[in-house]
């Protein structure tokens, strides 16, 4: 997920320069998810290279076989991907085998999956904002659509299949597009602009970072970092449209990023990117309304932190947060239903600058994208205690801003 921000701690209204993604290392990394199509959009051609990573002592391959796993890029930053990384994993040992490129899809930094599984959506973060729909059965491209906005940096699709929801970074607004029944993209529906309330300390505008659908399917919540602000809208599943229904506000210059809701729905966890903290809030899923509470501690020890990205196990009982800056996971026991965070320590992310995480869908395995030292660490975590362990060497791919394990 895009971070939009100007993460060397000199203000919160621009773009990160790319130098600060650490040029060296991702070109270093351009062996993980080397172009081999040889063309801008067809079939990409399976690589033969495999992840350093090892298998865990005394594991074999999961009777289900290898699972997909999708990877994110800048593909305009130095040492930056060429496009959609495309790699494999074993659901045992965690080990991951690159499956090369699918090129045609700029900068695409943030990737979301049909309920159907058939089809790929990436946010195109660049000053003129676009969202990319690809074919998985053949990697084919099935074009780009413009949100209207700059910067798009997040992407999600409702619950029903049949809109897919964007959020531009640069300009503050939130976007909706139809998804016909190959899985492409259709011309914007609607476009809302998080007008108010005024930014934040330190900003020049809103900058909308996520939006989701509440497990209910009841509303859709935009998170600005801009307006420390999370606003709640209900869709009309017929026209594609965004009514907003409930605004809910972080303390001044908390930074809003990302939200992720318990698996019960009755409440969800805010990262805050600007002041580092989280929070836990409440949901009603009558009206939409989120009820934002105390600022919590991230764990970190650096002195500068940006928490990016919280990642709840399937049966809810625990939380993880990627600490770019710190570099770590942080840990926490998901108590009382959902409505307490406890934080039970840090480890180590094994890479540098974790700017997204993602658990397989049986919650056995976390994976962190780690954009500036371009690799993708895999972490087997524990059924009973949550513990997240570090299954072997992390596997190279340039510039990884997202990771999107099926």
């Amino acid at each position: 997920m895009g971070s939009g921000t100007d993460e060397s701690g000199g203000g919160w209204s621009r773009r990160r320069l790319v130098g600060v993604l650490g040029g060296a290392a991702a070109s270093a990394a351009l062996a993980g998810c080397a172009d081999d199509s040889g063309g801008t959009g067809g079939r990409a051609v399976p690589e033969a290279r495999e992840t350093a990573g090892s298998a865990a002592p005394g594991s074999s391959a999961s009777p289900s076989g290898p699972r997909p796993l999708y990877l994110g890029t800048y593909t305009s930053a130095e040492g930056g991907g060429r496009g959609i990384g495309v790699a494999s994993y074993d659901p045992v040992s965690g080990r991951i085998t690159g499956g090369g490129t699918i090129t045609g899809v700029p900068d695409p930094s943030y990737l979301a999956v049909h309920p159907d599984g058939g089809t790929l959506y990436a946010a195109n973060e660049r000053a003129r904002g676009a969202v990319t729909a690809v074919r998985l059965s053949d990697r084919a491209v099935l074009g780009s659509r413009a949100t209207g906005g700059a910067h798009t940096c997040h992407v999600s699709v409702h619950p029903g299949g049949r809109w897919l929801l964007s959020a531009d970074y640069g300009s503050g607004t939130v976007a909706v597009h139809p998804i016909d029944a190959s899985g492409a993209l259709g011309e914007r529906t609607d476009q809302v602009t998080h007008r108010r309330p005024a930014p934040g300390p330190g900003q020049q505008g809103p900058h909308a970072h996520q939006v989701v659908t509440a497990p209910d399917g009841g509303h859709v919540l935009a998170v600005d970092l801009g307006t420390d602000t999370v606003y709640s809208y209900r869709l009309d599943e017929r026209n594609g449209t965004l009514t907003e229904v409930a605004r809910a506000h972080t303390r001044a210059g908390a930074g809003p990023r990302h939200l992720a809701f318990h698996p019960g729905g009755r409440y969800a966890y805010l990262a805050n990117e600007a002041d580092d903290t989280v929070a836990v809030c409440g949901y009603d899923a009558a009206t939409g309304r989120l009820t934002i509470g105390a600022p919590q501690s991230t764990g970190a020890k650096a002195g500068t932190n940006y928490p990016a990205q919280f990642a709840v196990t399937p049966d809810g009982a625990h939380a993880f947060l990627a600490n770019r800056g710190d570099n770590t996971l942080a840990r926490y026991a998901v108590e009382a239903d959902g409505a307490r965070l406890r934080l039970l320590g840090t480890v180590p992310v094994a890479g540098d600058f974790p700017r997204q995480i993602a658990l397989s869908p049986d919650g056995g395995l976390l994976f962190a994208a780690n954009q500036r030292s371009g690799t993708v660490g895999v972490f087997r975590v524990d059924a009973a205690s949550g513990e997240p362990r570090l299954t072997g060497e992390p596997f190279a791919s340039p510039v990884a801003v997202c990771a999107v394990p099926l």
